[in-house]
């Protein structure tokens, strides 16, 4: 008997989602960094124990947009907590809650969606500072679960999919087995790019950044030819992002090529190039071109 459950992972920005995503799939499938905004878009991911079927969604996180990106970013995490069988609400280790777990909390009670408390970053605090935390988050909505983990290290995850599991519905499952995103490999390669901007470069650069695979060609010996253009906002960020003699982009080149043959097991040769298309966050036309659309 198959059984499938569709789950929203949503909380403020650098919670942790993408690093629990891939934690539970066992591969990368959304790209991390220690900055603020990394996942722009909804990432479909599947995982599969026995016969149940998880779809996870991971969101972007929640945050007050100064952009019309930012806008459509905040607009998926408030559709994504509808229309699912259970919704995480992923929470850092602190006693306080924030304007936007509120809000993400609101949302919860508005849809009527089960959620689950996720208490992530567990390896970085006193276990007996959670019980503060456990009893505030408590207070403020009655949660099916509230359960502490570690994206990082492993800790409460099989509790975690346990809990899930009650959600199961019976049914078919909705991907098949031997897929682990809906992702395009053209989408998963430009976004390994754009995890090492974000790596690589400071402050708002590389926020500033998307980009595009604009070939992906597989030769007869299995050699893949890939052409990717990172587009900036500013004629500096270029300069800046090419780098002295061109060293940083090719350290950018380098690392995302590594990724990228590991992700697509099979040699790649990558060539990048850098534009500058100017405010494009806040251009309805360019955020439609790289795929931000609402519909």
């Amino acid at each position: 008997m198959t059984k499938s459950a569709m789950i929203t992972l949503c909380g403020r920005a650098n919670v942790g989602k993408s690093t629990l995503v891939n934690a539970l799939v066992g591969e990368k499938v959304a790209i991390v960094s220690d900055k603020p905004q990394t996942t722009r878009n909804r990432i479909t991911a599947i995982v599969n124990r026995g016969e149940t079927q998880f779809v996870l969604m991971d969101t972007p996180g929640f945050h007050k947009p100064r952009t019309r990106l930012g806008d459509f970013m905040v607009s998926v995490v408030k559709e994504s907590v509808a229309d699912v069988d259970c919704v995480l609400l992923l929470v850092e280790p602190v006693a306080a809650i924030g304007p936007q777990e509120e809000e993400l909390i609101a949302r919860i009670k508005q849809s009527g969606v089960p959620a689950i408390l996720v208490i992530n970053k567990i390896d970085t605090v006193e276990k007996t500072r959670l019980l503060e935390v456990i009893a505030l988050y408590a207070q403020a909505y009655d949660f099916a679960a509230i359960l502490p983990i570690s994206a990082k290290t492993g800790d409460g995850l099989e509790e975690l999919m346990d809990e899930l599991a009650k959600f199961a519905a019976e049914g078919p499952h909705f991907f098949p087995e031997d897929m682990i995103t809906d992702q395009p490999e053209r989408q998963i390669c430009a976004e390994l790019v754009r995890e090492k901007l974000l790596q690589c470069l400071d402050k708002e650069i590389p926020h500033g950044t998307a980009v595009e695979v604009t070939r992906f060609h597989e030769r007869d010996s299995g050699v893949i030819d890939l052409e990717v253009t990172i587009y900036c906002e500013k004629d500096s960020h270029k300069g800046i992002i090419i780098g002295k003699k061109g060293a940083m982009l090719k350290k950018i080149g380098e690392l995302a090529r590594q990724e990228i043959e590991d992700f697509l097991g099979a040699k790649v040769y990558l060539q990048t190039w850098v534009k500058v298309k100017e405010n494009w966050r806040d251009s309805m036309a360019q955020l439609r071109n790289f795929g931000f659309t609402e519909d």
